[in-house]
């Protein structure tokens, strides 16, 4: 399931390229209604502005956590941060366009990204016993991408359904439907 708040087509192609049956439900729809679908996972898409301002949604989130596996991009990334208890900011500048450095702090492999953002997670107000920073810009030090450290949920900041490019992060795709199989299988 797909959690509408301004998704972009490529996620949807790219979810498809993955052999993923999607179902998009609107920004509006609770989690009730979600898990009702019985979804193999939910991803919460990109949308634009400020998190702060879609405090259902949040809910929704956090009705979700626990119960399915999710991966959220761009502000959907956002509002699981919120989910988790964390806060979010205004950027004094913003990220936008290509050409982003990130780093996979597991890996140390940075990736070229492409991002369309002007809200951040704040590290600092995660709980780190529960919430991994995956993630991290390289120009700013901001926080671009987590996972929880037992459930089957992760997200970033970033754009890895890019199209033209850069395609340094569509591998996200196959880690997302890795862990629905291994969620549906256990």
């Amino acid at each position: 399931v797909v959690l509408d708040c301004g998704v972009k087509f490529n996620i949807l192609r790219e979810l498809a390229k993955n052999n993923c049956r999607v179902t998009i439900v609107s920004a509006k729809t609770g989690a009730k209604e979600i898990l009702d679908l019985k979804p193999d996972g939910v991803l919460l898409s990109n949308g634009p502005g400020d998190p702060s301002a879609v405090p259902y949604v949040v809910e929704t989130v956090r009705g979700l956590i626990g119960k399915t596996p999710i991966f959220g991009i761009c502000l959907g990334h956002q509002m699981l941060g919120q989910a988790f208890g964390g806060k979010t900011f205004k950027l004094k500048f913003g990220h936008h366009g290509g050409n982003h450095p990130v780093k996979d702090i597991k890996t140390g492999k940075v990736a070229i990204t492409v991002q369309n953002h002007g809200f951040c997670v704040d590290i600092d107000t995660l709980n780190k016993k529960e919430i991994e920073i995956t993630h991290s810009n390289l120009n700013d030090g901001t926080l671009e991408g987590m996972r929880h450290k037992k459930l089957p949920i992760f997200s970033v900041q970033f754009h890895p359904e890019s199209a033209p490019g850069p395609h340094d992060a569509e591998y996200l795709f196959g880690r997302f439907v890795d862990m629905m199989k291994r969620k549906k299988n256990a």
